[in-house]
């Protein structure tokens, strides 16, 4: 009985996690660059984490949490600063960070950086500096400054799967030993990647996962019920 209530607390437990990456994704449905999230569970046998006789159960627990790195939608905004990356790659930030969302600016010094204040990273490695004037960016990630050349984007890719962690809504960090290579991907300016959620699909699956989340619920009260009766009826033998 009692292994009973533990697999439905695990079941439970899962499926609050997944609610909590739904509503992050929901949350983040209109954050360019945000890349959906999905949890995924491992199972193991009851006995082998607790001593327990009878026959073996299965808990479930949660492995790890998945990005999906599928493009979302292009956006057309017409600032010569917003760049999309079309193909796989990801734009070098300072700190060693990479980002897709290449909703850049100017700051105070005349560094290109992200929404987070992050310098974006040149060809050559350095944070990219420009001087006053029109900026155009060209698809190979070629910066110019009132026709003058001066710089170029940095376009990293990795291995697949990609191994990457989030260390912001858009913005990633890599593990010591996945090595970045050149992206050939092109870039497109005056336009935004949009993240690639929908929100319909995740609502549904709100939905869904909030009435599993019940039913599992409603199978601890059953356990409970069912142990608490046991026991008294025990006692007044």
């Amino acid at each position: 009985m009692y292994k009973g209530i533990y697999i439905a607390a695990s079941g439970a437990v899962l499926k609050e996690a997944e609610l909590a990456l739904t509503a992050r994704n929901i949350a983040n449905a209109s954050t360019p660059g945000y890349k959906k999230e999905r949890t995924s569970f491992s199972s193991y046998l009851l006995p082998a984490v607790r001593s327990v006789s009878g026959p073996e159960r299965i808990m479930v627990d949660r492995a790890e949490t998945i990005t999906d790195f599928s493009p979302g939608r292009f956006i057309e905004t017409g600032n010569p600063l917003d760049i999309a990356i079309e193909g796989d790659g990801f734009f070098a930030l300072e700190g060693g960070r990479y980002t897709r969302r290449g909703e850049f600016r100017l700051d105070g010094d005349g560094y290109l950086v992200n929404t987070e204040g992050l310098k974006v990273v040149g060809a050559d490695g350095a944070a990219i500096q420009l001087p006053p004037g029109k900026v155009d960016i060209g698809p190979g990630g070629e910066i110019s400054v009132n026709g003058v050349p001066a710089g170029r984007l940095k376009l990293v890719d990795f291995a697949r799967p990609y191994r990457l962690s989030k260390a912001g809504d858009a913005t990633y960090t890599a593990p010591a030993d996945a090595r970045p290579a050149a992206a050939s991907a092109r870039v497109l300016p005056g336009v935004i990647e949009d993240s690639n959620v929908n929100v319909i699909k995740e609502m549904v699956g709100m939905i869904r996962t909030t009435r599993e989340f019940e039913t599992y619920q409603k199978m601890i009260q059953a356990f409970d019920s069912a142990s608490s009766k046991a026991l008294n009826e025990i006692g007044r033998i």
